[in-house]
């Protein structure tokens, strides 16, 4: 038996919910859910804001028992309340063989996540500084970006499953394809993502499976037709037209 992908597949337990017309299950991806499988290298959810990738992601973290703001599990705070509770309605099927190192990237709560690992660093304590396992360095002590590629290269140890909820909202085209040949490294050494991302750059890592999440549901689509490349492509190729069509150009 192969032990990849760790996470294997979900399910929503429909028959457990009481009415689809509420939130989460009001969203028309969730409302629609039935399953999913999960490659055992990269798996990737893309679709517009509001389309539910990101409240998906965060309940299949919660549900394999990470902290809802990010995180590895042994953080437990907590900043506000402000999850679903999907995740007390998906059933995750696992590999019989248990990841060693797992972490859930949320870009818009990072920051809280740096501050606990401060505070915690501040509080009396026999063991080495926890920020030691990020590079040394007080993750408020670099810029975003900085931040989240101490991260993937000094925190993420291989042999694990990383959860990442947009991590190129502080990343540079050039640091994207940073943590692209970090992600074929950690991947080499027996490790799964899966990323909600808007990033073209991320979506393009060789042989992810990627779901468009939209109104119709929650469905299979090559790279190449995404709507994040085609405009990207379109736009690069020829920008004036579409600018022109924006009403941001006299010309």
């Amino acid at each position: 038996m192969n032990p990849l992908p760790y996470l294997q597949e979900l399910t929503l337990k429909r028959q457990e919910i009481d009415s689809f017309e509420v939130y989460p299950f009001s969203i028309p991806a969730i409302k629609q859910l039935e399953s999913l499988e999960f490659s055992k290298e990269v798996t990737i959810f893309v679709g517009e804001n509001g389309s539910g990738k990101s409240t998906l992601l965060e309940a299949i973290a919660v549900g394999l028992g990470f902290n809802a703001e990010g995180g590895t599990k042994n953080f437990n705070f907590g900043t506000r309340n402000t999850h679903s509770n999907l995740s007390e309605f998906l059933r995750l099927s696992r590999s019989y063989k248990k990841y060693r190192d797992g972490f859930f990237l949320r870009a818009e709560s990072f920051y809280n996540v740096a501050t606990n690992i401060d505070e915690l660093d501040e509080a009396p304590s026999f063991g080495p500084p926890i920020k030691d396992s990020y590079g040394g360095i007080s993750l408020h002590h670099q810029s975003h970006g900085e931040s989240f590629l101490s991260l993937m290269v000094e925190r993420f140890g291989g042999n694990g499953l990383y959860l990442l909820d947009e991590p190129e909202a502080a990343l540079s085209p050039t640091r994207q394809l940073a943590v692209l040949s970090r992600m074929f490294q950690l991947i080499k050494d027996h490790s799964q993502f899966v990323i909600a991302t808007h990033s073209p750059i991320l979506m393009a890592y060789p042989g992810a499976l990627i779901y468009q999440i939209d109104q119709s549901g929650i469905y299979p689509i090559e790279y190449e037709e995404t709507e994040h490349y085609e405009i990207t492509k379109a736009f690069l190729n020829n920008p004036a037209p579409m600018l022109k069509e924006l009403g941001v150009t006299d010309t």
